[in-house]
């Protein structure tokens, strides 16, 4: 399902274009980086999995390729929701963007 995702058009667009950024569930409150080197203010190409629908959102940090992007605010003790599971907690904050990784967010199992 994920590689069916990996080429969109957009609308009002006639050429296809390549998300940077993989939401699995419309409940995530994270998508996962899928481009190598992702700058920050870079304006990212965001595909939800679970229905192909996409959505624009702009990285404010650079984010290594499989590491986690905020989709809204994120504040410590928050549960971080990926392929629509709780993955972990946020032992930090993140802005709508920013980088979600072990600098701000853990596992629960330890």
């Amino acid at each position: 399902m994920a590689f069916a995702a990996a080429l969109v058009y957009l609308q009002g667009e006639d050429h296809l274009s390549i998300p940077q950024l993989l939401v699995h569930d419309r409940e995530d409150n994270v998508g996962v980086v899928v481009v190598e080197d992702l700058a920050a203010g870079t304006e990212m190409l965001c595909v939800v999995t679970a229905d192909n629908s996409d959505f624009r959102l702009t990285a404010k940090a650079d984010i290594p390729i499989g590491h986690k992007v905020a989709l809204k605010p994120l504040k410590a003790g928050d549960t971080v929701i990926k392929y629509g599971e709780d993955i972990g907690r946020m032992i930090g904050d993140a802005d709508v963007g920013g980088h979600v990784h072990t600098q701000n967010c853990k596992t629960k199992r330890w």
